[in-house]
């Protein structure tokens, strides 16, 4: 018989406001505290909002201007370097318990671990295990966290994300019993991961309206409907997982891709929202070369500032596979000009290069200039390597002095947030 596995899925609370009070030395449990750079404006959209707020009926990602006026709380910068920092930190602890073969990062604040084997070694049940790995955590960085136990990974995801916000102690735990007596029935079902407000409304066409509705619906309607992705949803309103962390582990993705996006600091006009997609996508170009890829597909995403919500985006298939801009600005120069509306405010600007492949498949039509090639990939790679040394700012292009232009300010930044490099808050 196979053995009944245990997993933990440990979630930091509120972790970039957590991280801003334990800075502080303050109780991020009680402390009133939202993570937003105010440089831009009020309506940015704050990072985190500490637990204390939560309680006042602030939300989460919320804007700065909803904060209501008579609450008195301190606004703290993003500071991503720092964040990063506490994140190893944190992996550290476990890696003290756990071989990193049994842990999955999940994002920046949450984990997935695999107890299974460790139980026995330390001679523990799995509550008191998750309270040793939380307390660690607590006593050494004053980062407060949440605990999901499934006897599979998904239980061990719905007990973190639904039944631990219940608990006193912020550990749930669920196996496959548990859940169909005690969340059969709990609405809405939005808050089950991976059910999403569409999902939800193809559900009530039928009168299905929580877990157990899908668990008895009839299989072949459920199919009919979503396809293949009603095995999923079937297992899951079972409670059933056949995902392990070896599979994790072992997954490769069947293609590559690079993206990145920005939301400029205000409405752009046309042409100064055209400097920011050039920079963007030429730095883009470096990443590619630094990482060793090229691309042959491209897309450029552009949303607006104005009321209409709706933005526009394409795409072009290029003649050459490569990674050098002089190729690749001209097909973006190409998409930019053929979607974008001149009459409306730029506010957010992505690209996607696509389908990812080694640069030894790099690819130039016969028409091509090789020896001109071979000097830009020179340049290139002069560039990566004075950037790699000294920084990204220590060398830049012609396009990042327009006024409008953004790449300096986010050399700083990581994952699209101020760093706090070299800030003493």
């Amino acid at each position: 018989m196979e053995k009944q596995r245990v997993y933990f899925v440990i979630d930091m609370k509120s972790f970039f406001a957590s991280v801003e009070c334990a800075e502080r030395g303050l109780d991020a449990l009680t402390t009133k505290l939202v993570v937003a750079d105010q440089e831009r404006t009020d309506a940015t959209i704050c990072l985190a909002v500490s637990p204390a707020l939560k309680a006042l009926g602030v939300k989460n990602r919320c804007r700065l201007y909803e904060i209501p006026k008579n609450i008195d709380f301190i606004i703290a910068k993003p500071r991503m370097k720092k964040y990063i920092e506490y994140a190893a930190e944190i992996y550290g602890i476990y890696l003290k318990y756990i071989d990193k073969n049994d842990i999955h990062v999940y994002s920046i604040d949450e984990s997935i671990i695999d107890v299974t084997d460790y139980l026995k070694i330390y001679n523990l049940k799995a509550k008191p295990f998750a309270i040793k790995l939380m307390g660690e955590i607590y006593e050494k960085l004053h980062i407060p966290s949440t605990a999901g136990i499934g006897s599979n990974m998904y239980l061990a995801k719905i007990a973190l994300d639904i039944t631990a916000k219940h608990s006193p102690d912020r550990i749930g735990w669920l196996t496959e019993e548990k859940f169909k007596k005690e969340l059969w029935h709990h609405k809405p079902l939005t808050d089950f991961w991976q059910i999403s407000r569409g999902t939800v409304s193809r559900l009530e066409k039928y009168g299905i309206y929580d877990m157990a509705g899908i668990a008895n619906a009839k299989e072949d309607l459920l199919y009919k409907e979503f396809g293949i992705n009603a095995e999923l949803l079937i297992d899951h309103a079972w409670g059933r997982e056949s995902c392990l962390m070896s599979d994790i582990k072992n997954y490769k993705t069947k293609s590559k891709s690079m993206s990145t996006s920005q939301i400029l600091p205000s409405n752009y006009n046309y042409e100064d929202a055209k400097i920011v997609m050039r920079e963007m996508v030429q730095n883009g170009c470096y990443e590619l070369a630094r990482k060793k890829y090229v691309t042959q597909l491209v897309y450029l995403y552009i949303g607006y500032g104005d009321k209409k919500s709706v933005g526009t985006k394409g795409m072009r298939r290029m003649n050459v596979t490569t990674n050098l801009f002089s190729f690749i600005g001209k097909y973006f120069d190409e998409i930019f000009e053929e979607i974008v509306d001149k009459k409306r405010p730029i506010r957010k600007i992505g690209y996607d290069f696509a389908n990812l492949l080694p640069d030894e498949y790099e690819m130039y039509d016969m028409f091509t200039d090789i020896e001109k090639i071979e000097r830009e990939k020179k340049l290139v790679k002069s560039v990566i390597e004075l950037q790699d040394k000294y920084g990204k700012n220590s060398i830049l292009k012609g396009l990042d002095l327009f006024e409008k232009a953004t790449q300096i300010d986010r050399n700083n930044m990581i994952g699209g947030h101020n760093s706090g490099e070299g800030e003493d808050e």
